[in-house]
């Protein structure tokens, strides 16, 4: 590889062991993370999982310092894996990106090229970030119930945490693939935002909670997207179709899960999780197509909720561990 160590570039960092708060740092190359393939980063997001690094009470940052960031996009600087060349598009995310390997709220990263996607033909590498983790988890949980049997006119599908930048995209997802979606949410101020990107019906957060009281509730929804957890998730089984699945990804609602076997053993309801960070390359790669095609929203610019520099990400992440985020927050490392 091209020897760039003495070019310096600019990475919001993670440092634990020091004790001090997550800020951006000027870096060199040879600070960064062994890898194949040296990408220039474009663009990347704000995602959950990047509050949880960049604070030490989070416990998802394995190694410190660390560059923040579980996604990125950008063209390859040099790689000595012969499947990536110079200038190339591409995108990267999951596996131990922004985690354990430094990631991509950089200038620029180095990861391995097993880890490397082909840039999707219908996406822009900024459009890519607007979807970026949050927008391919919520098509690869479409992309598991539709391997279940799932389709567009087997009647409603609820997405939970609507207003997450998972569930917003799930929601302009779902719409634009022809699905009737009904969209739940904690946030009045969000009903109208909701249904631009697609949804047929905005329900609260206690609306569908409230069926978690029951072994069975009526059949309300065909499916379930949900990014939350909890009682939320409970409440979806519970008022899930018979022989319909629910997709789970998420625990912001909390990490237990109580209910009972009901839906399971008299509906032959199916709960599916949803695990984006380790998935096959070959698997990545084809929902990722996906999402450049069929899977594609209708308006990703609707999706945006913020477009920051690597000097606002500290506020940034603040806002998402405190749940006020809408959409997506976009990163251009070089602004």
């Amino acid at each position: 590889m091209t020897d760039a160590s003495q070019d310096t570039f600019r990475a919001f960092v993670a440092d634990h062991d020091a004790g001090v708060e997550s800020a951006v740092r000027e870096m060199t190359d040879a600070d960064i993370a062994d890898g194949d393939v040296l990408i220039a980063v474009e663009w990347s997001s704000l995602n959950f999982k990047d509050g949880l690094a960049s604070v030490p009470e989070g416990k998802v940052a394995r190694r410190s310092p660390l560059v923040v960031g579980v996604d990125l996009a950008g063209v390859v600087m040099d790689s000595s894996d012969g499947r990536f060349t110079k200038d190339q598009p591409v995108l990267a995310h999951g596996y131990e990106l922004g985690t354990a390997h430094n990631g991509g709220l950089s200038e620029r990263a180095r990861v391995p090229a097993d880890w490397v996607v082909t840039q999707p033909a219908g996406l822009t590498d900024r459009e890519a970030m607007i979807l970026g983790t949050a927008g391919f988890t919520a098509g690869l949980s479409l992309h598991s119930l539709e391997q279940r049997g799932l389709e567009p006119g087997a009647g409603a599908v609820l997405v939970t945490g609507a207003t997450g930048g998972l569930g917003s995209c799930a929601v302009a997802i779902l719409a634009a693939r022809g699905y009737e979606v009904h969209a739940s949410t904690g946030k009045d101020d969000a009903h109208e935002w909701l249904r631009s990107l697609g949804a047929s019906e905005v329900l609260g957060r206690s609306d569908v909670e409230a069926h978690a009281e029951r072994s069975l509730s009526k059949q309300l929804w065909a499916a379930t997207i949900d990014s939350v957890g909890g009682r939320t998730l409970a409440g979806a089984l519970t008022a899930t179709h018979y022989g319909g699945a629910v997709a789970a990804s998420g625990l912001t609602g909390g990490v237990k899960l109580d209910t009972t076997v009901m839906p399971f053993i008299l509906r032959g309801v199916s709960l599916i999780g949803v695990d984006s960070a380790m998935l096959p390359i070959d698997v990545r790669q084809a929902v990722w197509n996906r999402l450049g095609s069929d899977y594609r929203p209708a308006d990703l610019e609707l999706l945006v909720d913020e477009e920051l520099g690597l000097d606002g990400v500290a506020a940034g992440v603040r806002v998402l561990l405190d749940g006020g985020a809408r959409g997506r927050k976009l990163v251009r490392p070089s602004a």
